[in-house]
């Protein structure tokens, strides 16, 4: 299992992903899953990836090799999102059709992506493709999109992440929704890594490559334990807490002990 988000805000985009493959309990190993494209002062592309790890390799390897070889379309040659993500649907369309082909076990190939891009002066986007090919932008009540492991880490999204957030702000969340999924889905482990995007920069210069001993990690990590066990503490008390610690209350106590002595 895998857990990825990308978070879009008015000035700008943060992708978060972690690294950990499961092909079963005796075989886990790590594999980036945010892979980037970008042609400076032109178009940036970062894909996420969830799902087949046959499937999804083969993906970015023949993103890569169109490139290469200056096929048409390859990710240069579109002129925007909708028409890089109906290519990106497409490559990944084919690559699960030719591994069913050669499957004789009933293996799942199934890939889902999130593709957040620019190019050039057009609006910034994300959007997530389904494994059929078809795909979603995010709504405007919640700007996020997630694939894999999707439900430990949404409900601090659904409470925060609004469209005028600051990229910083959402960058910690995005962590912090990143560490509720880790800290309960064993099959979600770091390394964790995080982009940060400025709209129009046509750049990447803002990533993280978090391990589990990161010092920045542990930090945010342990304030943001200590901060749920403070708000906890400080949520509205019971009707009955409030009449046991009042002073009436108080004093009831203490005169049945002296009758009773």
């Amino acid at each position: 299992m895998t857990y990825c988000l990308a978070i879009n805000t008015e000035t700008g985009f943060v992708l978060c992903s972690d690294s950990r493959t499961n092909a079963g309990f005796d075989n886990i190993s790590t594999y980036s899953k945010m892979h980037t494209f970008v042609w400076p002062n032109n178009r940036v592309f970062a894909l996420l990836s969830a799902g087949n790890l046959a499937t999804t390799q083969l993906v970015i390897k023949r993103l890569h090799a169109d490139l290469d070889s200056r096929a048409v379309p390859n990710l240069f040659s579109v002129e925007n999102m909708h028409e890089a993500v109906d290519y990106v649907a497409t490559v990944s369309s084919s690559v699960q059709n030719i591994h069913a082909v050669r499957d004789s076990g009933n293996v799942n190939f199934e890939a889902t992506f999130i593709l957040a891009g620019q190019i050039g002066t057009s609006r910034h986007e994300t959007l997530m493709i389904y494994p059929q090919g078809n795909y979603i932008h995010e709504s405007n009540e919640h700007p996020f999109l997630q694939i894999g492991e999707i439900k430990y880490g949404k409900p601090i999204l659904d409470r925060v992440i609004n469209r005028h957030i600051s990229l910083p702000e959402a960058g910690r969340c995005a962590l912090v929704s990143m560490n509720s999924t880790v800290r309960s889905n064993l099959t979600v482990a770091h390394p964790v890594e995080l982009l940060v995007y400025d709209k129009d920069s046509l750049s990447f210069t803002h990533q993280l490559y978090l391990g589990e001993d990161d010092p920045f990690a542990k930090e945010l990590a342990e304030s943001w334990n200590r901060g749920l066990l403070l708000t906890l503490q400080n949520l509205p008390k019971f009707v009955w807490e409030k009449s046991e610690n009042s002073p009436a209350a108080n004093n009831s106590t203490r005169s049945s002990q002296v009758i009773n002595s």
